[in-house]
């Protein structure tokens, strides 16, 4: 690519250039959230969203907990201002919402957004002009005093307005293309805005420093909002907020830098959806600061419901990989990862149910609606022993000795190899109940009869299917198991050794019933797994070992 000289830096470092917010590990509190998705959102989509779908979505952004939520440009569309509307008649504004409007710094323009705004009891007039050096140059062909009257003239028309109505609206201004103006002059501009507003405790202005064009990487944003915050006149009086977009694909990382180089308040979208590369991921932003420990303020704990509401109303996609959003973001199918969270699971289970130090997992899936069956642990080729032994442990009560797990893992990685496909936890149990439980060729298990002998020695019969015929083999030894295994050695003309024995009851839906599991070794040194499954733990055992024993001689 040759191109690339035509490029050149199209930002403006600030003369003074302040890394002191660097210091710090991470937001220690929420900002003041705003949702622009009903304008900012809303206009990127490629179908507009209609009345009833925004009235959905508005009504999904308060549940979230949303507490300032800009509902549209009511003078740019007859759409947006019947929706302004709507909300006021129908009553669907809660008396702790803000409802923000935006407007061009244009006097007809913003006369018609306050009548729109007619009946509305809390609301913020966010009014903006264009202050960089390009759009000064090559689009208003005009010198940086008439761009500062403009954003002037816009605050006394705001202020004149709102006293007429006998409202209490509060004002927001943007020097929109920020991130292509000289910061200094940015602040001129904010400042002379400032002073036609005098913002008081009682009623705080928001300046808005939106990242109209990513041009920087987000360290150079953060010192651009450092510089704002510490020379911003009232500054204890003035909401300092951020409007980052997403062209560089930082849009997260400029709101996290800038908040912690002084801004309070972050305005931004659902998944970032926006135009170009869109906006400021609120839902990334959010969940960051929850997987710290932070409260974010927002409450995201059902996001399969959000993810419904947002992709079926905007016809948009929540792809499979979006922070803590996406189908997949918590599937693991490699093997060590499974494995790791297997344990990690368990670790946290028995040691400190308390905290969340899970591998691989940076957050509960749980606290955001996921379930760990069916999104944590995914099996298909690449899948481990620690993967399907957390799935049938968890979800039908099946927990395997460590080696046989493994013999089942490569088991199962061998169907899904062979298929091409992810395994459901359902098609692994059956696998389970096919190659392992219960196993009857060539061998199967009639009967047994045993009885304990003054010595302790356990005699009696066992009574075998054998090629399609009724067998019965005299049995002797130590125990029930060992006298069984020692007449189908003797009969059957098997051979093995190191027996490894296991049992369990089945806790999870099938109550009363027990599981065991045999592995033997052959002469060849591979090691033969069965698995046993009856009412009567005795049976299961010997239905094991018969599985085993029938494995073995069918070469697995």
């Amino acid at each position: 690519m040759k191109n690339y000289t035509k490029y050149r830096k199209g930002y403006y470092m600030p003369p003074v250039c302040d890394m002191s917010w660097a210091q710090k590990e991470y937001p220690d509190k929420a900002p003041t959230w705003c949702s622009v998705d009903l304008r900012d959102g809303n206009q990127s989509l490629i179908i507009p969203m209609s009345l009833d779908e925004k009235i959905e979505f508005y009504k999904m952004l308060i549940k979230v907990g949303f507490k300032e939520i800009e509902v549209g440009f009511p003078a740019a569309s007859d759409t947006e201002y019947e929706f302004l509307r709507r909300l006021v008649d129908e009553n669907l504004i809660p008396d702790d919402v803000t409802v923000q409007v935006l407007t061009q710094a244009r006097e007809h323009i913003i006369k018609k957004t306050f009548e729109a705004l007619k009946g509305v009891k809390n609301a913020i007039v966010h009014v903006y002009n264009s202050t960089s050096f390009a759009q000064r140059q090559q689009v208003f062909r005009m010198s940086k005093e008439e761009i500062k009257q403009i954003a002037v003239d816009g605050a006394k028309l705001l202020k004149k307005l709102t006293e007429e109505a006998g409202a209490d609206y509060r004002f927001e201004y943007s020097p929109e293309s920020f991130t292509g103006t000289e910061p200094e002059y940015a602040l001129e501009v904010c400042n002379a805005v400032l002073d036609v507003w005098q913002p008081t405790a009682e009623k705080k202005a928001i300046i808005n420093i939106p990242v109209t064009v990513e041009m920087s990487m987000p360290h150079v944003y953060a010192m651009q909002v450092a510089y704002i915050s510490q020379n911003l006149k009232y500054r204890d009086n003035v909401v300092l907020s951020l409007h980052p977009h997403n062209d560089r694909g930082c849009g997260v990382a400029d709101s996290e830098m800038g908040l912690l180089a002084g801004a309070d308040r972050i305005e931004g979208t659902l998944f970032g959806n926006g135009e170009r590369t869109g906006n400021a991921d609120i839902v990334t932003i959010g969940m960051n600061m929850f997987a710290l420990g932070v409260d974010p303020q927002l409450d995201f704990s059902n996001m399969p419901e959000l993810v419904e509401m947002y992709e079926r109303v905007t016809r948009m996609h929540v792809h499979e990989r979006q922070p803590y959003a996406g189908a997949l973001v918590f599937a693991a199918f490699s093997g060590s990862h499974q494995d790791a969270i297997a344990k990690g699971m368990k670790w946290r289970e028995e040691t400190d149910p308390g905290r969340w130090t899970v591998p691989y997992l940076p957050i509960d899936p749980e606290d955001v609606g996921r379930q760990y069956d069916a999104d944590v642990i995914r099996i298909n080729s690449q899948s481990g022993k620690g993967g399907v032994g957390f799935i049938m442990e968890q979800k039908y009560g099946i927990a395997m000795p460590k080696n046989m797990r493994e013999d089942f893992g490569y088991c199962v990685k061998g169907v899904s190899d062979h298929k091409h496909k992810e395994l459901m936890p359902d098609e692994i149990y059956q696998i389970f109940q096919q190659e392992y439980v219960n196993a009857e060729e060539p061998y199967k298990l009639v009967d047994f009869a045993l009885r304990k002998e003054q010595n302790g020695i356990r005699s009696g019969e066992v009574i075998m299917m054998v090629d399609g015929q009724e067998k019965t083999f005299k049995a002797k030894g130590n125990g029930r198991l060992d006298a069984v295994s020692n007449a189908l050695q003797e009969n059957l003309g098997v051979s093995y050794k190191d027996l490894v024995y296991s049992e369990h009851a089945l806790e999870i839906g099938q109550a009363s019933r027990a599981m065991a599991y045999i592995g033997i070794t052959g002469e060849d040194g591979r090691t033969s797994w069965g698995a046993g499954m009856d009412t009567d733990i005795i049976t299961a055992s010997i239905l094991a070992l018969v599985s085993a024993i029938n494995r073995m001689k069918n070469g697995k």
